[in-house]
């Protein structure tokens, strides 16, 4: 018997006359997410794709959990592949569905009918194969509003298919199709939160760290770097810049008002971050602020760090509270790196009564009692990139 995936496209469906590119970026991701189970045909028609696995041997388990984990998609299924005849039709959904229906109480049919030249209507089809499998498992009975099981068949142009379970998907637009951004990535719970929603709108993410030696060690950069090998389950390949830091905390320590630390340490990670993201072509930068969290994100203090922005900067997570954020993390696997004890540079220096309420021209004033401007090129030359990619 015969088996493949449908993948069920979301707001795709929606983008009209432009709906054939994000499609072939959509396929292009989900080849290159399966290329190491064996080779597949992906073919589309009316907002579905086909993911036909050229080989018995490849576990369509395996094909079904990297595919929920790319965006673009609202729901997938394993299927079963029959003639467009009622007669094969029943007869696999019987054997296909058997082991969930046996073991259920409640069922009920539903059809789908793109090709109209099939000879029975959806209602039709609905009542003979409901009847058929009473029949066949006499444990069951039909509840049409709240079923254990829903067995759906689709008659498409060339064949029918038969599943009874649809699985949700990522949801979102296909990575790569609304441009690259660079995410400033650090070892806290929100910021990975961050890149995973903007790559869910289809962004491609590059990342940046900032390290801090010997302030910050060596375990802290590892699990940063861990935490971008596990977003690329969700972001696929990731370009990882990572920035030395050290000499402008200590410039900061020695010629600026403790109370502005942190807002000017932000303001200068944007300005780097900002000139690395323009020689990878990343067009806007993504943080994992949320407003009022700590002193730097407040109104006020969000406001003195995007004045130095010359390009757009994106917080998916703004208008989020901690448990939103814990709870995203924790689906997307990177809560319990997060939360290893190492600390990043964000906490070196960190003032003991931060301003609050920072006046922008204040801290432009404190900032510029000093010339950073060589200190942030030699930080710039002295990045160093690595690329992660998705590993099953």
């Amino acid at each position: 018997m015969k088996e493949i995936v449908l993948v069920k496209y979301g707001e795709m469906a929606l983008k009209g006359l432009n709906k054939k590119t994000f499609e072939d970026m959509l396929t292009k991701n989900i080849k290159r997410r399966l290329k190491s189970l064996g080779s597949f045909v992906c073919t589309s028609a009316q907002s579905t794709l086909y993911i036909d696995p050229q080989s018995d041997d490849i576990d369509l388990a395996d094909v079904v959990d990297r595919v929920g984990k790319i965006f673009g998609i609202a729901a997938l299924c394993r299927a079963c592949v029959c003639e467009k005849d009622f007669a094969d039709i029943s007869e696999k959904a019987a054997e296909y569905c058997g082991d969930i229906l046996s073991t259920s109480k409640t069922f009920k049919v539903t059809a789908k009918r793109s090709d109209k030249a099939f000879p029975m209507k959806s209602p039709q089809i609905c009542a003979e194969l409901g009847g058929i499998l009473l029949e066949r498992f006499p444990n069951l009975s039909v509840d049409v509003n709240d079923p254990e099981v829903t067995v759906t068949v689709e008659i498409r142009d060339t064949n029918a298919y038969v599943h009874a379970e649809n699985i949700k998907g990522a949801g979102g637009l296909p990575v790569g199709s609304s441009g690259k951004a660079m995410l400033l990535l650090s070892g806290g719970i929100d910021s990975p939160v961050a890149g995973y929603m903007m790559a869910k709108r289809g962004v491609h993410i590059a990342a940046i760290h900032y390290v801090s030696p010997p302030y910050t060690s060596d375990r802290a950069q590892l699990k940063v770097e861990q935490l971008c090998q596990k977003l690329t389950d969700w972001c696929g390949g990731i370009a990882f810049y990572c920035v030395p830091f050290t000499e402008l905390q200590e410039a900061i320590k020695d010629h600026c008002p403790e109370e502005f630390f942190t807002i000017i340490m932000r303001r200068l990670m944007m300005e780097i971050a900002q000139r690395i993201a323009a020689k990878d072509n990343c067009l806007a930068l993504i943080t994992g602020e949320s407003v009022g969290q700590v002193a730097s994100q407040t109104m006020s203090a969000i406001a003195c760090t995007d004045a130095v922005c010359r390009i757009p900067v994106f917080r998916p997570c703004v208008g989020m509270d901690k448990t939103e954020i814990i709870e995203i993390a924790r689906k997307i696997d990177t809560f319990e790196t997060s939360t290893l004890p190492y600390e990043d540079c964000c906490t070196v220096f960190t003032p003991r009564h931060p301003k609050v309420r920072p006046v922008l021209s204040d801290v432009e004033k404190a900032q510029n009692s000093f010339d950073f401007e060589p200190l942030i090129q030699r930080a710039v030359e002295g990045t160093t990139m690595k690329t992660f990619n998705y590993e099953a």
